[in-house]
Parts: C-alpha cells; sequence; structure tokens
C-alpha cells in the first residue's frame, strides 16, 4: 500500500523522485522509507505534505525534482487525506491481528505450562516470545549471586547455547531497571552505553521486558532484533509486556502446580512406607521370631542349619524393607540430603546401566556419627566399586552393605562398606564372586 501511494504522487504530479517516511508516532523516530524514481532527486523543487491517521502524524510524503504548482500541491493534499484513511483502516486490522497473534501466543504458553508439556518452562516462554515478536533471539534472565543477571533459557534463529551463561554486570545502568521490573527498551544494543552483556554485539533494537507475578520478580524476557532490522514500536512495547505479564503468572502457577504434584507423591509413597512397616515388616519379624524359637528347640543338625539359613535370609529381607522404607520417605524430584539418601542415589544410578538393582543393606546408626570427610571416601568407594562390578561378565547381583558399627583393629568405632557381585573374574583370577571391602573410622 505504502510503495503503490508513492508510486501514484510521483505519478499523479509528474515528479522524477518520490519518498515517504514513516514515523513511530510513539517515539517520533524513523521506522521505514519507501521511495520511487531515482535514488538522487534532482536539485529543484521540494513539495512535503503530512500523512495524518485519525489526527496523528503517520508519515511525510516528499516529491523532489520539478518545479510544482498550485494544483500539485493540492491533488497532493487531497491523495495525502485519502491515503491517511486507508492507512488508518490498514493499520487497525494489522493491530488486531497482531494482537491476536499475542494472545494466542500467551495462552498456548499457558496451556504447555499447565498441562505438563513443557519440559522446560523458561525455554518455552522464550521460544514463543521470539515468533510472535519475530525476533533474533528469545532469552530469559536471572539474578545471580554476584548481583547481575544472566542468561539461563535461550531460544534463537542460530545455536542458542551461545547465548547460555551471558551477563549483565553488577553496576549497569540497564541491571537497575530490571531487578526494579521496570521494562526497558533499546534502539540499538550494539551501541547502547546501558548494555555490557558479551553477546550484545549481535543485536540491534530490543525489548527487556519483567517475568513478575505477585510481587515476585523471575526474571526478564530479552527479544533482540538483528542488527538493522527494523526498530520496535509502541504498539509492539504494549503486547509484549501484556504477554511476559501473562507468561510470568503462567510461570508462578506452573510451578505451584508442580509443587502440589510433588506433594502429593510424596504422601502417597508416605502412605506406601507405612503400610510397609507397619504391616510387612512386622510379620517378617514375628516369623523370624517363630523360627528362631523353633530353631532353639530343634534336634537334627540339618534342622538347625535349615532353620538358621531362613532366619538369615528374613533379616536381609528386613532390612531390604527398610531400606526401601527409607528411598520411599525421600523428597522426590531432589538432591538427597542424608548420607543414606545418596548411597541409594548412587545404586539407583547403577541400576541403569546394569539392568538390575543392586541390593543395599544398612548396619547400625548410619546418620549422625559419620563426618563429611568419610561419607565423601565411602562415595568415592562405592562408585569405583560399582563401575568395576558392572564391567564383569555374567553379573546378576550385587550386594551394597554399610555397617557403621563395625570395629577397627585397634578397637576405635569405625564404619565398613562391602560390595559384593558374583560376576565372572578375569582369566588371570579364575572364580567366580568379587567382594570390595573399604574400612575407615567414623571421623577424620
Amino acid at each position: 500500500m505504502l510503495q503503490h501511494l508513492v508510486d501514484s504522487a510521483a505519478t499523479l504530479t509528474g515528479a522524477p523522485h518520490g519518498v515517504l517516511d514513516v514515523i513511530d508516532p510513539g517515539h517520533g523516530s524513523l521506522l521505514q522509507s519507501v521511495g520511487t524514481g531515482r535514488t538522487e532527486p534532482e536539485p529543484r523543487g521540494s513539495l512535503t505534505v503530512p500523512i495524518r491517521v485519525q489526527e496523528t502524524e503517520f508519515g511525510r510524503l516528499r516529491l523532489t525534482g520539478k518545479t510544482f504548482t498550485v494544483d500539485d500541491h493540492a491533488l497532493l493534499r487531497v491523495l495525502a487525506t485519502q491515503a491517511g484513511i486507508a492507512i488508518g483502516n490498514a493499520r487497525l486490522y494489522e493491530t488486531a491481528r497482531r494482537r491476536e497473534r499475542w494472545i494466542e501466543g500467551a495462552a498456548a504458553v499457558t496451556t504447555a505450562l499447565l498441562t505438563g508439556r513443557a519440559e522446560d518452562a523458561l525455554t518455552t516462554v522464550a521460544e514463543r516470545a521470539r515468533l510472535l515478536a519475530d525476533a533474533a533471539a528469545g532469552v530469559v534472565l536471572q539474578p545471580t549471586e554476584a548481583g547481575g543477571m544472566a542468561i539461563v533459557a535461550a531460544s534463537s534463529t542460530d545455536d542458542p547455547r551461545a547465548l547460555l551463561g551471558a551477563t549483565i554486570r553488577p553496576g549497569s545502568a540497564v541491571l537497575a531497571q530490571l531487578l526494579t521490573g521496570e521494562p526497558v527498551f533499546i534502539d540499538d544494543s550494539a551501541t547502547d552505553p546501558r548494555m555490557t552483556t558479551e553477546v550484545r554485539a549481535r543485536f540491534g533494537p530490543s525489548m527487556m521486558l519483567p517475568l513478575k507475578a505477585g510481587g515476585k520478580l523471575i526474571g526478564t524476557l530479552a527479544l533482540p532484533r538483528s542488527r538493522g532490522a527494523r526498530p520496535y514500536t509502541s504498539v509492539d512495547h504494549l503486547l509484549a509486556t501484556q504477554f511476559a505479564s501473562q507468561a510470568a503468572l503462567a510461570l508462578v502457577l506452573a510451578d505451584a502446580q508442580a509443587g502440589r504434584e510433588r506433594l502429593a507423591v510424596f504422601e502417597d509413597r508416605d502412605r506406601i512406607a507405612r503400610d510397609l512397616h507397619d504391616l510387612v515388616v512386622q510379620r517378617l519379624f514375628a516369623t523370624g521370631m517363630m523360627l528362631e524359637s523353633t530353631q532353639r528347640r530343634a534336634k537334627v543338625g540339618d534342622v538347625r542349619e535349615t532353620l538358621a539359613l531362613a532366619v538369615d535370609e528374613l533379616e536381609s529381607t528386613i532390612q531390604e524393607v527398610r531400606t526401601t522404607i527409607f528411598a520411599l520417605q525421600q523428597p522426590p524430584a531432589e538432591a538427597p540430603t542424608t548420607f543414606r539418601g545418596r548411597v541409594l542415589r548412587e545404586t539407583a544410578g547403577a541400576a541403569a546401566v546394569l539392568g538390575f538393582a543392586p541390593s543395599v543393606r544398612f548396619t547400625g546408626p548410619v546418620e549422625g556419627v559419620l563426618d563429611g570427610a568419610v561419607e565423601g571416601h565411602l562415595l568415592t568407594a562405592l562408585r569405583r566399586a560399582l563401575a568395576t562390578a558392572s564391567r564383569r561378565r555374567s553379573v546378576s547381583r550385587i550386594e551394597v552393605t554399610v555397617d557403621a558399627g563395625a570395629s577397627l583393629p585397634d578397637g576405635r568405632p569405625g564404619v565398613r562398606l562391602t560390595v559384593a557381585d558374583d560376576g565372572e573374574k578375569g582369566s588371570a583370577e579364575g572364580g567366580t564372586g568379587t567382594t570390595v571391602t573399604w574400612q575407615s573410622p567414623r571421623r577424620l
């Protein structure tokens, strides 16, 4: 439409050259220029008329290259008036479509976050916003411990990994605005002195929008365009700010929903653990007591031996059930904070490689009697033993035992880690089965 307007104005007036400068009504800056005719106008007369859309100046139509008459001026004013009406209608339609796309985009992000389909919530927000804004990149920044802001999620037309970790250093002029939740609009990221990130040279116009909901600042959504790309308009600023507000609310709601789901899982696991403890362990313990009593009364040697084996198996089963109960009581999806939890995490990781879960047995007061250095040595030894066992042929069972009630040769209280497997030894060793033992005082 704009090109047709310039061409028509030049044809009607006989001007060899014409140009229409489009102005951002919110900032007064030049958005684009549309020209016709020779690129270099003749140094003769010049004729300029404003084009207004609902009393707001949309742009300026300038014709050059001839001596213009009063009729030319009147004709051009009529053309500018009619063009203003047509442009106003087109802009209303375009704005409505853009608003519709931003609203649909915000709804899609909310749906993705609340239905659990989004693998990475922040990346989902960055990706959708980048597409809606026609930006070269979409990134989410969050505050760092040093007082700056760093990119923690990114989406771009090329490799987004190159953007991750880029920081806005403490003391930056733009940082104060971002940390207080104020939007920042930048005409050229590469030359703006407020920008300090090492990737700023790659980008031009940019919007930096707070992700804030319920008084909580989650981070900042930045949408930079490429160098030389068209600047953002005031309408872009408004729509993107509204999107960021809704996305922030969706992030908060999704996090709350995930918290409720984790709590429900934890409560269910706690119920299962209670049932195991109240029913299974007590029945196993009672059965073991009966067998021990029978063993003492038995007179046949084979029977006594068989009963002793049954009692040992029951005790081993009770220990494994208690270990399972402890694992169920650990908060889901969180790094374990206890030594028991860390041992169980190591064996669970080995299970993914082995194809079966090693059995784990704890004896003695494991928690509260070992210092951090001892725990670290034990975990390192456990990893090495599990890795070695996983490389043995025909291994089908691994037993891990942690005995915190062991004694050292000098009589000091100690801890003993034993990892036994049934795999085949190397040809030089011969035989089947391997046992690795590591022993230490409880405190170094």
